[in-house]
């Protein structure tokens, strides 16, 4: 819970709660169609949504940042360590995995920032004005964040809705809720 207020809050603060107050509910869908026999709830599929707009904001908006690779290894260390540790029995990493990639995918379309010419075009000489609110990446980036969102969740909801469990069509992702070792077991 501290994770979610900490990151909550900056990312909060950079982009108002408007922004931020899209629920990030693929997880839930995710973990429906890998987990059908047990119920899962908790907060941290909204913290892995909140690391992965995290991640894209910070590949969006690449160009305001001054310390890009020392910002982008703390950002992949932090979610590497937090996606392994949640790799035991019982807690479901599917909500987490659902949670990361949907709000890695809403980044790029929520949390654009402008370009600092942009902002500031009032003050700049004419030469020296940007003449778009944001550049050519950060619209490509936008774009494909959009179909695979609509695409995305539109397949899992229609998959759910259908009663398909997602193991038939993916053999090996028992494997991201759950590693068999010699102190437990992932036969449920």
């Amino acid at each position: 819970m501290l994770s979610l207020i900490f990151i909550g809050i900056r990312l909060e603060q950079q982009f108002g709660f408007s922004t931020l107050s899209v629920p990030f509910c693929s997880g839930s869908v995710l973990s429906s169609l890998f987990i059908q026999r047990s119920i899962s709830v908790g907060a941290s599929g909204a913290l892995f949504g909140l690391l992965g707009a995290m991640l894209s904001e910070l590949l969006t908006n690449w160009t305001i940042y001054t310390n890009k690779a020392a910002a982008l290894i703390t950002l992949t260390v932090i979610i590497v360590i937090n996606l392994a540790v949640r790799i035991l029995p019982h807690v479901d990493n599917f909500a987490h995995i659902g949670g990361f990639l949907t709000g890695f995918l809403l980044g790029f379309v929520l949390l654009l920032r402008p370009q600092f010419g942009w902002v500031g075009r009032k003050h700049l000489p004419a030469s020296a004005r940007v003449t778009s609110k944001h550049k050519a990446y950060q619209y490509l980036f936008l774009v494909i964040a959009m179909v695979l969102l609509v695409v995305g969740f539109t397949g899992g909801l229609v998959m759910l809705f259908r009663g398909e469990n997602g193991h038939d069509h993916c053999s090996w992702c028992h494997y991201l809720s759950c590693v068999p070792t010699s102190k437990w077991h992932c036969g449920n």
